[in-house]
Protein backbone atom coordinates (compact mmCIF):
# COMPACT_ATOMS: atom_id res chain seq x y z
CA UNK A 1 0.00 0.00 0.00
CA UNK A 2 1.42 3.05 -1.34
CA UNK A 3 1.46 5.82 1.63
CA UNK A 4 1.08 8.86 0.41
CA UNK A 5 2.75 11.94 1.05
CA UNK A 6 1.26 15.78 -0.26
CA UNK A 7 3.17 17.21 -3.25
CA UNK A 8 4.53 13.58 -4.62
CA UNK A 9 2.61 11.71 -7.30
CA UNK A 10 2.81 8.07 -7.86
CA UNK A 11 5.18 8.43 -10.61
CA UNK A 12 7.48 10.05 -8.34
CA UNK A 13 7.61 6.62 -6.04
CA UNK A 14 8.16 4.34 -8.79
CA UNK A 15 11.31 2.05 -8.73
CA UNK A 16 13.24 1.21 -11.92
CA UNK A 17 12.84 -2.16 -10.88
CA UNK A 18 9.41 -2.45 -9.82
CA UNK A 19 8.88 -4.02 -6.36
CA UNK A 20 5.81 -5.92 -5.10
CA UNK A 21 3.84 -3.76 -2.59
CA UNK A 22 4.95 -3.92 1.17
CA UNK A 23 2.85 -3.56 4.19
CA UNK A 24 4.97 -1.39 6.17
CA UNK A 25 4.96 1.81 8.59
CA UNK A 26 7.83 3.30 6.59
CA UNK A 27 7.11 5.24 3.14
CA UNK A 28 8.88 4.59 0.00
CA UNK A 29 10.84 7.89 0.76
CA UNK A 30 11.84 6.34 4.41
CA UNK A 31 13.01 3.01 2.87
CA UNK A 32 15.29 5.12 0.29
CA UNK A 33 16.81 6.97 3.06
CA UNK A 34 17.39 3.53 5.26
CA UNK A 35 18.88 1.86 1.77
CA UNK A 36 21.65 4.30 1.69
CA UNK A 37 22.54 4.65 5.88
CA UNK A 38 23.19 0.90 5.73
CA UNK A 39 25.05 1.57 2.72
CA UNK A 40 28.72 0.07 2.02
CA UNK A 41 29.46 3.31 0.46
CA UNK A 42 28.26 5.39 2.95
CA UNK A 43 30.05 3.72 5.58
CA UNK A 44 33.21 4.10 3.25
CA UNK A 45 33.29 7.67 3.85
CA UNK A 46 34.40 8.06 6.82
CA UNK A 47 37.97 7.26 5.82
CA UNK A 48 37.89 9.66 2.87
CA UNK A 49 39.41 13.26 3.19
CA UNK A 50 37.39 16.00 3.39
CA UNK A 51 39.87 19.04 3.95
CA UNK A 52 42.03 17.77 6.09
CA UNK A 53 43.12 13.33 5.89
CA UNK A 54 40.93 11.58 8.55
CA UNK A 55 44.21 10.03 9.98
CA UNK A 56 45.84 13.49 10.45
CA UNK A 57 43.47 14.60 13.73
CA UNK A 58 40.44 12.72 15.74
CA UNK A 59 38.50 16.40 15.41
CA UNK A 60 38.47 16.78 11.85
CA UNK A 61 35.30 16.27 9.56
CA UNK A 62 35.37 12.76 7.22
CA UNK A 63 33.14 12.59 4.10
CA UNK A 64 30.96 10.59 6.10
CA UNK A 65 30.34 13.15 9.10
CA UNK A 66 29.89 15.95 6.49
CA UNK A 67 27.70 13.89 4.70
CA UNK A 68 25.63 13.96 7.98
CA UNK A 69 25.70 17.06 8.81
CA UNK A 70 24.66 18.23 5.18
CA UNK A 71 21.92 15.81 6.00
CA UNK A 72 20.56 17.51 9.05
CA UNK A 73 20.96 20.74 7.35
CA UNK A 74 18.99 19.93 3.97
CA UNK A 75 16.21 18.10 5.78
CA UNK A 76 15.45 20.87 8.28
CA UNK A 77 15.81 23.97 5.21
CA UNK A 78 13.88 20.91 2.81
CA UNK A 79 10.82 20.61 5.41
CA UNK A 80 11.02 24.29 6.28
CA UNK A 81 9.75 24.71 2.38
CA UNK A 82 7.37 21.84 1.92
CA UNK A 83 9.69 19.08 0.57
CA UNK A 84 9.46 15.59 1.81
CA UNK A 85 12.09 15.62 4.58
CA UNK A 86 13.13 12.24 3.58
CA UNK A 87 13.56 12.82 -0.24
CA UNK A 88 16.17 15.75 0.76
CA UNK A 89 17.83 13.56 3.54
CA UNK A 90 18.60 10.48 1.22
CA UNK A 91 19.85 13.29 -1.13
CA UNK A 92 22.38 14.59 1.24
CA UNK A 93 23.37 11.56 2.15
CA UNK A 94 24.25 10.34 -1.47
CA UNK A 95 25.49 12.89 -2.45
CA UNK A 96 29.36 12.73 -1.79
CA UNK A 97 29.06 8.90 -2.14
CA UNK A 98 31.06 8.66 -5.18
CA UNK A 99 34.22 10.73 -4.37
CA UNK A 100 37.55 8.37 -4.30
CA UNK A 101 40.19 8.39 -2.17
CA UNK A 102 42.26 11.89 -1.68
CA UNK A 103 38.91 14.13 -2.37
CA UNK A 104 39.10 16.43 -5.03
CA UNK A 105 42.78 15.69 -5.65
CA UNK A 106 42.11 12.45 -6.41
CA UNK A 107 38.82 13.15 -7.98
CA UNK A 108 41.31 14.92 -10.73
CA UNK A 109 43.59 12.10 -10.93
CA UNK A 110 40.99 9.41 -11.70
CA UNK A 111 39.05 11.92 -14.54
CA UNK A 112 42.72 12.25 -16.47
CA UNK A 113 42.81 8.67 -15.81
CA UNK A 114 39.96 8.03 -17.50
CA UNK A 115 40.22 10.23 -20.04
CA UNK A 116 40.10 7.85 -23.16
CA UNK A 117 36.33 6.45 -21.19
CA UNK A 118 34.48 9.85 -20.66
CA UNK A 119 36.53 10.89 -17.70
CA UNK A 120 35.81 10.44 -14.04
CA UNK A 121 33.46 12.87 -12.01
CA UNK A 122 32.14 12.19 -7.86
CA UNK A 123 28.42 12.98 -8.87
CA UNK A 124 28.42 10.99 -11.83
CA UNK A 125 29.97 8.18 -9.74
CA UNK A 126 27.61 8.85 -7.30
CA UNK A 127 24.47 7.75 -9.71
CA UNK A 128 26.53 4.64 -10.60
CA UNK A 129 26.82 3.83 -7.23
CA UNK A 130 23.45 4.20 -6.13
CA UNK A 131 21.99 2.35 -9.23
CA UNK A 132 24.83 -0.40 -10.34
CA UNK A 133 27.63 -0.73 -8.21
CA UNK A 134 25.75 -0.92 -4.39
CA UNK A 135 24.02 -4.19 -4.51
CA UNK A 136 20.15 -4.84 -3.43
CA UNK A 137 18.18 -5.43 -6.47
CA UNK A 138 18.80 -7.13 -9.82
CA UNK A 139 17.08 -6.30 -13.29
CA UNK A 140 15.43 -9.07 -15.62
CA UNK A 141 18.52 -9.57 -17.36
CA UNK A 142 20.52 -9.73 -14.34
CA UNK A 143 22.42 -6.23 -14.24
CA UNK A 144 22.20 -4.76 -10.66
CA UNK A 145 19.88 -2.02 -10.14
CA UNK A 146 21.63 -0.63 -7.34
CA UNK A 147 19.86 0.33 -4.00
CA UNK A 148 16.72 0.69 -7.10
CA UNK A 149 15.82 3.99 -5.35
CA UNK A 150 12.21 6.07 -6.30
CA UNK A 151 12.90 8.55 -8.63
CA UNK A 152 12.09 10.90 -6.58
CA UNK A 153 15.44 10.25 -4.69
CA UNK A 154 17.53 9.20 -7.31
CA UNK A 155 16.47 12.48 -9.01
CA UNK A 156 17.22 14.59 -5.71
CA UNK A 157 20.76 13.20 -5.42
CA UNK A 158 21.61 14.13 -9.16
CA UNK A 159 23.10 17.54 -8.65
CA UNK A 160 24.04 17.89 -12.47
CA UNK A 161 21.12 16.40 -14.24
CA UNK A 162 23.72 16.16 -17.48
CA UNK A 163 26.21 14.05 -19.37
CA UNK A 164 29.86 15.59 -20.36
CA UNK A 165 29.00 16.23 -23.98
CA UNK A 166 25.87 17.78 -22.64
CA UNK A 167 27.46 20.53 -19.75
CA UNK A 168 25.66 23.82 -20.04
CA UNK A 169 28.25 26.77 -20.57
CA UNK A 170 28.74 29.51 -17.23
CA UNK A 171 30.67 32.67 -17.34
CA UNK A 172 31.69 31.66 -20.99
CA UNK A 173 33.01 28.37 -20.33
CA UNK A 174 31.48 24.81 -20.70
CA UNK A 175 30.95 23.39 -17.02
CA UNK A 176 33.19 20.16 -16.14
CA UNK A 177 31.13 18.89 -13.79
CA UNK A 178 28.79 16.31 -14.79
CA UNK A 179 26.07 13.53 -13.34
CA UNK A 180 25.89 10.73 -15.52
CA UNK A 181 28.31 8.18 -17.44
CA UNK A 182 27.45 7.54 -20.91
CA UNK A 183 26.96 3.38 -20.25
CA UNK A 184 24.42 5.02 -17.15
CA UNK A 185 22.25 6.84 -19.49
CA UNK A 186 19.05 4.35 -19.44
CA UNK A 187 18.46 4.48 -15.70
CA UNK A 188 19.31 8.47 -16.24
CA UNK A 189 16.91 8.55 -19.00
CA UNK A 190 14.22 6.79 -17.22
CA UNK A 191 14.83 8.93 -13.73
CA UNK A 192 14.28 12.08 -16.08
CA UNK A 193 11.12 10.96 -17.85
CA UNK A 194 8.59 13.31 -17.80
CA UNK A 195 5.45 12.48 -16.02
CA UNK A 196 2.87 12.35 -18.70
CA UNK A 197 -0.09 12.08 -16.31
CA UNK A 198 0.61 15.16 -14.54
CA UNK A 199 1.85 17.48 -17.19
CA UNK A 200 5.59 17.51 -15.53
CA UNK A 201 8.16 17.01 -17.81
CA UNK A 202 12.00 18.65 -16.59
CA UNK A 203 13.84 21.16 -19.00
CA UNK A 204 17.23 19.80 -19.88
CA UNK A 205 19.31 20.60 -16.65
CA UNK A 206 17.12 21.46 -14.69
CA UNK A 207 17.05 20.09 -10.67
CA UNK A 208 14.29 19.51 -8.91
CA UNK A 209 13.88 21.72 -5.96
CA UNK A 210 15.05 18.93 -3.60
CA UNK A 211 18.02 18.58 -5.29
CA UNK A 212 19.05 22.29 -5.00
CA UNK A 213 18.18 21.96 -1.33
CA UNK A 214 20.97 19.38 -1.16
CA UNK A 215 22.97 21.58 -3.00
CA UNK A 216 22.90 24.75 -0.64
CA UNK A 217 23.00 22.69 1.96
CA UNK A 218 26.31 21.06 0.97
CA UNK A 219 27.62 24.40 -0.09
CA UNK A 220 26.59 25.87 3.86
CA UNK A 221 27.46 23.10 5.66
CA UNK A 222 31.38 22.98 4.26
CA UNK A 223 31.65 26.72 3.97
CA UNK A 224 31.53 26.88 7.45
CA UNK A 225 32.70 23.71 8.66
CA UNK A 226 35.88 23.65 6.19
CA UNK A 227 36.86 26.92 8.07
CA UNK A 228 36.26 25.15 11.41
CA UNK A 229 38.17 22.28 10.75
CA UNK A 230 41.11 24.28 9.45
CA UNK A 231 41.53 26.64 12.62
CA UNK A 232 41.18 23.74 14.96
CA UNK A 233 44.04 21.99 13.09
CA UNK A 234 45.94 25.35 13.19
CA UNK A 235 46.39 26.07 9.79
CA UNK A 236 44.85 30.04 10.13
CA UNK A 237 43.27 32.19 12.49
CA UNK A 238 40.40 34.54 11.12
CA UNK A 239 42.11 37.93 12.23
CA UNK A 240 44.53 37.69 9.36
CA UNK A 241 42.09 38.50 6.84
CA UNK A 242 42.57 41.66 8.95
CA UNK A 243 46.45 41.78 7.03
CA UNK A 244 45.89 43.48 3.47
CA UNK A 245 47.97 40.50 2.18
CA UNK A 246 45.97 37.96 3.48
CA UNK A 247 43.09 39.59 2.12
CA UNK A 248 43.92 39.95 -0.99
CA UNK A 249 44.75 36.32 -1.02
CA UNK A 250 41.14 35.02 0.56
CA UNK A 251 39.22 37.37 -2.27
CA UNK A 252 41.97 36.39 -4.86
CA UNK A 253 41.08 32.59 -4.60
CA UNK A 254 37.16 33.41 -3.58
CA UNK A 255 36.98 34.92 -7.43
CA UNK A 256 39.14 32.39 -9.12
CA UNK A 257 37.39 29.21 -7.83
CA UNK A 258 33.82 30.26 -6.84
CA UNK A 259 32.76 33.65 -7.61
CA UNK A 260 34.14 34.41 -10.94
CA UNK A 261 33.31 37.84 -12.74
CA UNK A 262 32.73 39.29 -8.85
CA UNK A 263 34.92 42.49 -8.42
CA UNK A 264 37.00 42.85 -5.09
CA UNK A 265 34.99 45.05 -3.65
CA UNK A 266 32.29 42.95 -3.70
CA UNK A 267 34.05 39.96 -2.40
CA UNK A 268 35.77 42.24 0.27
CA UNK A 269 32.05 43.32 1.40
CA UNK A 270 31.10 40.00 1.96
CA UNK A 271 34.08 39.11 4.71
CA UNK A 272 33.10 42.53 6.22
CA UNK A 273 29.98 41.82 7.00
CA UNK A 274 31.15 37.82 8.62
CA UNK A 275 33.32 39.82 10.54
CA UNK A 276 31.27 42.39 12.08
CA UNK A 277 29.00 39.75 12.84
CA UNK A 278 28.76 39.40 16.69
CA UNK A 279 29.80 35.73 16.27
CA UNK A 280 32.73 35.92 14.63
CA UNK A 281 35.86 34.73 16.18
CA UNK A 282 38.82 36.52 15.40
CA UNK A 283 41.60 34.01 17.18
CA UNK A 284 40.78 30.62 18.65
CA UNK A 285 43.01 29.68 21.54
CA UNK A 286 41.81 25.95 21.85
CA UNK A 287 40.47 26.59 25.21
CA UNK A 288 36.99 25.40 26.23
CA UNK A 289 35.47 29.17 25.85
CA UNK A 290 37.09 29.63 22.82
CA UNK A 291 36.13 26.18 21.64
CA UNK A 292 32.38 26.98 22.19
CA UNK A 293 32.68 30.00 20.49
CA UNK A 294 33.84 29.14 17.22
CA UNK A 295 31.61 26.33 17.42
CA UNK A 296 28.60 28.83 17.77
CA UNK A 297 29.71 30.94 15.16
CA UNK A 298 29.73 27.55 12.80
CA UNK A 299 25.85 27.01 14.07
CA UNK A 300 24.84 31.15 13.85
CA UNK A 301 26.47 31.17 10.64
CA UNK A 302 24.25 28.40 8.81
CA UNK A 303 21.03 29.66 10.42
CA UNK A 304 21.99 33.07 8.68
CA UNK A 305 22.32 31.60 5.20
CA UNK A 306 19.43 29.15 5.58
CA UNK A 307 16.89 31.74 6.98
CA UNK A 308 18.08 34.25 4.24
CA UNK A 309 17.50 31.64 1.52
CA UNK A 310 14.11 30.36 3.35
CA UNK A 311 13.01 34.29 3.59
CA UNK A 312 13.82 35.20 -0.05
CA UNK A 313 12.23 31.74 -1.42
CA UNK A 314 8.84 32.46 0.49
CA UNK A 315 8.64 35.94 -0.73
CA UNK A 316 8.76 34.59 -4.19
CA UNK A 317 6.25 31.82 -3.58
CA UNK A 318 4.44 32.08 -0.70
CA UNK A 319 3.79 29.56 1.94
CA UNK A 320 2.73 27.09 -0.46
CA UNK A 321 4.84 23.74 -0.27
CA UNK A 322 7.46 22.86 -2.94
CA UNK A 323 8.03 19.71 -4.51
CA UNK A 324 9.52 18.90 -7.48
CA UNK A 325 9.71 21.28 -10.27
CA UNK A 326 6.84 23.42 -8.61
CA UNK A 327 9.52 26.22 -7.71
CA UNK A 328 13.02 26.87 -7.05
CA UNK A 329 15.11 27.86 -4.30
CA UNK A 330 16.11 31.48 -4.34
CA UNK A 331 19.57 32.28 -2.42
CA UNK A 332 19.86 36.30 -2.09
CA UNK A 333 23.05 37.70 -4.16
CA UNK A 334 25.00 39.02 -0.81
CA UNK A 335 24.17 35.33 1.14
CA UNK A 336 25.70 33.47 -2.10
CA UNK A 337 28.27 36.18 -1.95
CA UNK A 338 29.02 35.30 2.15
CA UNK A 339 29.41 31.66 1.79
CA UNK A 340 31.70 31.57 -1.12
CA UNK A 341 33.94 34.18 1.19
CA UNK A 342 33.58 31.04 4.11
CA UNK A 343 35.09 28.53 0.80
CA UNK A 344 37.62 30.88 0.23
CA UNK A 345 39.09 31.12 3.08
CA UNK A 346 39.61 27.29 3.52
CA UNK A 347 40.99 27.19 -0.58
CA UNK A 348 43.53 29.98 0.41
CA UNK A 349 44.92 28.22 3.91
CA UNK A 350 44.35 24.78 3.22
CA UNK A 351 43.99 23.42 -0.34
CA UNK A 352 46.33 25.99 -2.33
CA UNK A 353 49.02 26.16 -0.01
CA UNK A 354 52.43 25.63 -0.68
CA UNK A 355 53.17 22.73 1.66
CA UNK A 356 50.39 20.40 0.76
CA UNK A 357 51.38 19.86 -2.92
CA UNK A 358 54.36 17.31 -2.33
CA UNK A 359 51.25 15.70 -0.77
CA UNK A 360 48.57 16.29 -3.59
CA UNK A 361 51.13 15.21 -6.16
CA UNK A 362 52.20 12.15 -4.20
CA UNK A 363 48.06 11.32 -4.09
CA UNK A 364 47.71 11.65 -8.08
CA UNK A 365 51.15 9.60 -8.13
CA UNK A 366 49.62 6.71 -6.05
CA UNK A 367 46.15 6.62 -8.12
CA UNK A 368 48.51 6.71 -11.14
CA UNK A 369 50.51 3.99 -10.37
CA UNK A 370 47.17 1.46 -8.96
CA UNK A 371 45.22 2.07 -11.82
CA UNK A 372 48.07 1.01 -14.18
CA UNK A 373 49.27 -2.10 -11.99
CA UNK A 374 45.09 -2.79 -12.20
CA UNK A 375 44.82 -2.46 -15.91
CA UNK A 376 47.67 -5.01 -16.27
CA UNK A 377 47.12 -7.39 -14.02
CA UNK A 378 43.43 -7.61 -15.20
CA UNK A 379 41.11 -9.44 -12.40
CA UNK A 380 44.04 -10.94 -10.30
CA UNK A 381 43.58 -8.10 -7.49
CA UNK A 382 40.00 -7.00 -8.10
CA UNK A 383 37.65 -7.51 -5.13
CA UNK A 384 35.45 -10.19 -6.51
CA UNK A 385 32.29 -7.70 -7.77
CA UNK A 386 34.52 -5.64 -9.80
CA UNK A 387 36.56 -8.93 -11.24
CA UNK A 388 32.68 -9.87 -12.12
CA UNK A 389 31.93 -6.23 -14.11
CA UNK A 390 35.85 -6.68 -15.73
CA UNK A 391 34.67 -9.90 -16.93
CA UNK A 392 31.31 -8.94 -18.30
CA UNK A 393 32.80 -5.77 -19.80
CA UNK A 394 32.34 -5.56 -23.42
CA UNK A 395 35.82 -3.75 -24.49
CA UNK A 396 38.99 -2.65 -22.71
CA UNK A 397 36.55 0.47 -22.37
CA UNK A 398 34.51 -1.48 -20.15
CA UNK A 399 37.92 -2.92 -18.57
CA UNK A 400 39.25 0.01 -17.24
CA UNK A 401 35.51 1.16 -16.21
CA UNK A 402 35.83 -1.50 -13.92
CA UNK A 403 39.02 -0.36 -12.53
CA UNK A 404 38.32 3.02 -12.07
CA UNK A 405 35.33 1.71 -10.33
CA UNK A 406 37.40 -0.50 -8.00
CA UNK A 407 40.34 2.43 -7.11
CA UNK A 408 36.65 5.07 -6.75
CA UNK A 409 36.15 2.78 -4.08
CA UNK A 410 39.17 2.66 -1.85
CA UNK A 411 39.15 4.93 1.24
CA UNK A 412 42.36 6.94 1.89
CA UNK A 413 43.68 4.33 3.85
CA UNK A 414 43.10 1.31 1.98
CA UNK A 415 44.79 3.22 -1.39
CA UNK A 416 47.94 3.69 0.28
CA UNK A 417 47.85 -0.16 2.04
CA UNK A 418 47.61 -0.92 -1.54
CA UNK A 419 50.17 1.19 -3.02
CA UNK A 420 52.33 0.10 -0.70
CA UNK A 421 51.73 -3.96 -1.13
CA UNK A 422 51.09 -4.11 -5.15
CA UNK A 423 53.34 -1.43 -6.28
CA UNK A 424 56.02 -1.13 -3.59
CA UNK A 425 55.99 -4.98 -3.13
CA UNK A 426 55.87 -4.27 0.80
CA UNK A 427 54.41 -6.84 3.32
CA UNK A 428 50.94 -6.08 4.18
CA UNK A 429 50.83 -4.65 8.02
CA UNK A 430 48.14 -4.09 10.42
CA UNK A 431 49.27 -1.13 11.92
CA UNK A 432 46.34 -1.30 14.71
CA UNK A 433 48.40 -4.03 16.03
Amino acid sequence: MLKPIPGYEPYDHERWVPEPPKKSYRSSFERDRARVLHSSALRRLGAKTQVVAPYSDDFVRTRLTHSLEVAQVGRELGATLGCDPDVVDTACLAHDLGHPPFGHNGEKALDQLAAQIGGFEGNAQTLRLLTRLETKTFRHNGASAGLNLTRAALDAACKYPWARPDAPVRNGQKTRKFGVYADDMPVFEWLRAGDETHGMRPEPGQTCIEAQVMDLADDISYSVHDVEDAIVAGRFQLRWIQDPDHRDRVIEYTRRWYLPGVDDATISAALGRLEASQEWVPIATGSRRSMAALKDMTSQFIGRFCSAAIDATRAEYGSDPLTRFNGRLIVPEETDHEIAAMKGLATAYVMTSDERQPIYERQRQMLADLVGLLTETGDQYLEPIFAADWHDARDDGGRLRAVIDQVASLTDASAIEWHRTLVQGEPFRNELY
